[in-house]
Order: C-alpha cells, then structure tokens, then sequence
C-alpha cells in the first residue's frame, strides 16, 4: 500500500521540494534569460533557492495556506535536521525547510495547479 503524500517524514518532503523547485526556478531563469552562460544562469538562480529566498516567500505565501497546507508547512519546518545551516540564518533555513516540504507534498499529492500557484508567487517574492 503506498503512503499518502502527508504521510511522509517532512525532511522527505523537503528533499523532493528541494529539486522540485530548484528545476522550476532553472527553467524560469533560463526563459527570462536565454543568451546568459550557463554559470550566470546559476549565479541567478542561486539569489531564488537560497534560505533566506525560500524565507522571504513563506512570508509572503503563508497567508494564503490551507489548513492542510499550513500544517505540512510547519511540520517542515519544525522538523530537526542532522545538520547545522553554514551560510543561513537558523530562521531562514527552518522556513526555507519548511517550503520545500509544501512543495514536496503538493508534488506528491499531483495537485499540478496549485503546486504551479505557490512556485509562481514563491519566485516573485523571493527578493522583496
């Protein structure tokens, strides 16, 4: 029998949220900037997936959660991970974890249009 999306430990979540929107941020960057090389291409990137991104548009998204959502959310990011941020601020990666648990399980759930919703307004606001 397989497991339920919400049923999966939140640091699970978080790793399939990790490469689920780091590929969407990939393709956006590249679409807005087509002549750039690849390494100015990831150095743009990077200013989307980093901690204090991720933070900054969990500010911005988490008054418009579910219920359900809120709650994977906060599962995410209360979630004890083995190791320390080097280059982020304890806040922000908890945060940051805790978006990519949401967006592991909306992947997991196949709720294509909601996971397209939060990645789009997730990446507008990541910089603000």
């Amino acid at each position: 029998m397989e497991k339920r999306p919400a049923q999966y430990a939140p640091l699970t979540l978080a790793y399939l949220g990790d490469s689920v929107y780091e590929l969407y941020v990939r393709l956006r960057v590249i679409q807005e900037n087509p002549e750039l090389p690849a390494h100015k291409l990831h150095l743009r990137a990077v200013r989307y997936v980093k901690a204090h991104a991720q933070s900054n548009s969990m500010k911005c998204l988490e008054p418009l959660l579910s219920e359900e959502e809120e709650a994977i959310y906060k599962r995410g990011r209360n979630a004890k991970s083995a190791t320390v941020p080097k280059n982020a601020d304890l806040t922000d990666y908890r945060r940051a974890t805790g978006f990519e648990a949401l967006i592991g399980y909306l992947k997991l759930k196949n709720d294509a249009g909601r996971l397209e919703e939060l990645m789009r307004l997730a990446y507008n606001s990541a910089e603000e």
